[in-house]
């Protein structure tokens, strides 16, 4: 039973860690205006699965509170290897039970590990006290705070990335813990700041969202947690973000994804049914008024009042201009404009989430639009790598459909919003130059290659690595994600479907291929100045970023 409820680490766990209290050293507490200052105390945390975005950020919360923190992985690998050893948290790459010998305090355990896991098995053979990532981070970082958690299937980690920056703008020094490394901080998690003043902080129709539970002028600060569905751990199949005690909720959208532990939509509708009631009568629910989803979701029930995006009625947004600058709308009149170097229409709609989400949390509209004018984007969504002979290298972590389609999308009017005409339209009958002679390579027959494109051309190189992509479950709709490319490139290695058999209806111009050595030298062999290469893949794809710059250095 895929979301079956284990007791066990609820209870067990915290127990035996109670116990080992009186051998820790105290800390300084916080002051809070409801309590007495705060009991920390130090603690050593063993982490498995260290390497996840997820459970790297716990990593990086636990060591910034204090606590001494070490942690494994099946592979150590950047780029949270680096953010980890820059704050000095070894790194054990695979899973020797001897690392019991390190004798934690406790072992916090990811969603990676599975049983049958040689360390997992041996902390269940001694009796040694585990939790997982969520309910450590409930317990010891999110209680007694005004928690914002976005949710959604696509667009969490770059809407969490806006909010918190809004927060830090206008003097609320939020805690984060995010799925990406957010350019204004370089981290992707940091606890929440000492105490801070009210002062120009404005309170919501709906209530002082900032107040504490016991109704009283707060003296901490916020948290933005990227709320995701996937399961907690083997011994908690609940959805991660059912962990959360959140206040204010983005729910941005909702698709079928996670095919290896959901079954169908409905499954994962149901699991956010149930986060959504778990959120207070005087929080905000911040939703997606387009989402069709999401309205069945809804309609199960809530006790929370809505704030809808996208919509007339809600928050909505007035049409770009040419430098990307648009109106941001609410109930149809003006309240702010953004300015920026951000493109496409899911990152406006990530944009008027954060907004009035930080309006919840105290923030006035207007405060958040200039927030956002600085807003430096996120690692690995449309990142910027590199450039070589003037052919520009992009990092995105798009691996569904929507999200390839998107990217795509907000890449094509980042290309057209330079100036520069675009006269090679988005595949056309031309292939991709030498490609056919690569070894291991399936390609598309060749057309008549025109000339190269003043405002450049767009070489989308996939990597469907997803448990759901590599399922073949969501393989019909990959082709008609792709069309605002211009050439497609695809790695079919670990695929249990016909990639180029899929991509046959794109016509020409694409190129298929199991070998990572392959596809480098046919992007390089196709790509001619003022192309722009996005790469796309959710994992490290065999470093190919630095491969491809350093090929293509060499091309001309």
């Amino acid at each position: 039973m895929p979301h079956t409820l284990f007791f066990r680490q609820l209870w067990v766990p915290q127990t035996a860690i109670v116990k080992r209290y009186n051998s820790f050293r105290r800390l300084d507490g916080e002051r809070r205006s409801d309590a007495a200052p705060r009991r920390q105390f130090y603690m050593h945390l063993h982490i498995l699965g260290i390497c996840g975005t997820f459970m790297g950020g716990i990593a990086l919360l636990a060591r910034a509170s204090g606590h001494r923190v070490t942690g494994c992985d099946a592979n150590v690998y950047p780029p949270m290897s680096n953010q980890l050893a820059d704050q000095g948290i070894e790194s054990i790459e695979g899973w020797n039970p001897d690392q019991i010998a390190l004798k934690p305090d406790v072992f916090v355990v990811g969603n990676v590990v599975t049983r049958g896991n040689p360390l997992m098995e041996e902390i269940l053979d001694r009796g040694l006290p585990y939790i997982s990532g969520p309910q450590w981070l409930r317990e010891h970082v999110l209680a007694g705070r005004h928690v914002l958690a976005v949710a959604g299937t696509h667009g969490k980690t770059t809407t969490a990335a806006m909010l918190a920056w809004i927060l830090e703008e206008s003097g609320l020094a939020p805690g984060f813990l995010i799925g990406g490394i957010p350019g204004n901080f370089g981290v992707s998690a940091r606890p929440p700041g000492q105490a801070v003043s009210p002062a120009g902080v404005q309170s919501h129709p709906s209530g002082l969202a900032s107040r504490d539970r016991y109704g009283e002028t707060p003296g901490v600060s916020p948290f933005v947690v990227e709320a995701d569905e996937y399961d907690t751990a083997y011994f908690d199949k609940r959805s991660k973000f059912l962990h959360y005690p959140a206040r204010t909720a983005i729910l941005n959208n909702l698709e079928f994804d996670h095919a290896d532990i959901f079954p169908d939509l409905a499954a994962i509708e149901t699991q956010f049914h149930h986060f959504v009631r778990t959120l207070p009568s005087n929080g905000l629910i911040v939703v997606n008024g387009a989402d069709e989803a999401l309205a069945r979701v809804l309609a199960r029930g809530r006790y929370t009042p809505l704030e809808r995006v996208g919509v007339p009625e809600g928050w909505s947004a007035a049409a770009e201009d040419p430098a990307g600058a648009f109106d941001v709308l609410w109930q149809g009149k003006k309240a702010g404009r953004v300015a920026w170097s951000l493109a496409g229409a899911h990152n406006r709609l990530n944009a008027l989430a954060a907004i009035a989400a930080a309006r919840h949390a105290g923030v006035a509209p207007q405060a958040a639009v200039t927030a956002l004018g600085f807003f430096a984007g996120v690692k690995r969504r449309m990142e910027v790598r590199g450039v070589a002979n003037r052919i520009t290298v992009y990092d995105d972590f798009a691996h569904h459909p929507t999200a390839i389609e998107n990217t795509l999308a907000g890449l094509r009017a980042r290309v057209n919003r330079s100036g520069r005409p675009q006269t090679d339209p988005p595949n056309s009958n031309a292939a991709a130059a030498g490609a056919s002679s690569a070894p291991g390579v399936a390609s598309m027959p060749e057309g008549t290659e025109p000339a190269p494109p003043a405002g450049g051309r767009i070489l989308a190189v996939l990597e469907p690595r997803s448990n759901t992509m590599k399922a073949g479950v969501m393989k019909e709709r990959l082709a008609s994600s792709l069309a605002g490319a211009d050439r497609i490139f695809c790695y079919s290695a670990g695929l249990n479907w016909d990639a180029a058999g899929v991509l046959r209806s794109v016509g020409a111009g694409v190129v298929v291929t199991d070998d990572l050595d392959a596809l480098v030298e046919a992007v390089a062999a196709a790509a001619r100045p003022g192309d722009h290469v996005l790469v796309m893949s959710n994992g490290g794809f065999g470093g190919i970023h630095e491969k491809l710059l350093a090929r293509l250095a060499k091309s001309l």
